[in-house]
């Protein structure tokens, strides 16, 4: 990364409250325990026994130690339990996205509603999925876990993108993501 993307994200990731890191749940293999009633709406709002959890501090906490795994379920992992979580869309939600240069020199980084900064790249790919016609941006933010992109950055990225063979899309970090078709 060049000095002033550096600059951009460690930024983001102040203002966002990004934590420095986290924990190292790819690792963990505790035993499942089952079902404790959590869940995460399609907005974003996480709950618990049907209970909204309002504490952003907790939210966040229970975001850092989420996990999903190659069975397709998302799971709240620490070193000795396994929690299953039913998630409605994308356990994440992108609320921010900033551009840094423009054209394929640029570089687009996304903030989400837990404070993940994550710069799009071909580590954490931008995707765009249609639900009743309607496009639905995601990304990669780690392991299996996909941020989607709320209407206001999709639009941002809309109004960045170029078309190529017929396709809109955006570069960052050197790589090409399709929107969607012209």
């Amino acid at each position: 990364m060049t000095s002033s993307l550096q600059d951009l994200v460690a930024a983001l990731g102040r203002e966002a409250g990004a934590r420095a890191t986290l924990p190292p749940v790819h690792l963990w293999n505790p035993a499942y325990c089952g079902e404790a009633g959590f869940e995460i709406l399609r907005d974003g709002t996480w709950k618990h026994e049907g209970t909204r959890i309002t504490r952003e501090a907790m939210v966040r906490l229970f975001a850092s130690i989420l996990r999903k795994d190659e069975d397709g379920c998302t799971y709240l992992v620490t070193p000795v339990e396994k929690i299953r979580v039913d998630v409605e869309d994308a356990p994440f939600l992108g609320v921010r996205v900033d551009r840094l240069g423009a054209g394929a020199d640029q570089t687009l980084v996304i903030t989400t509603n837990v404070g993940d900064v994550v710069t799009v790249d071909k580590d954490h790919p931008l995707r765009v999925a249609h639900e009743a016609g309607a496009p639905r941006p995601y990304v990669l933010v780690r392991g299996r876990l996909e941020a989607r992109l709320l209407r206001a950055p999709f639009y941002e990225l809309v109004d960045w993108a170029e078309q190529r063979d017929g396709k809109l899309g955006v570069w960052s970090a050197g790589a090409w993501f399709e929107l969607g078709a012209v």
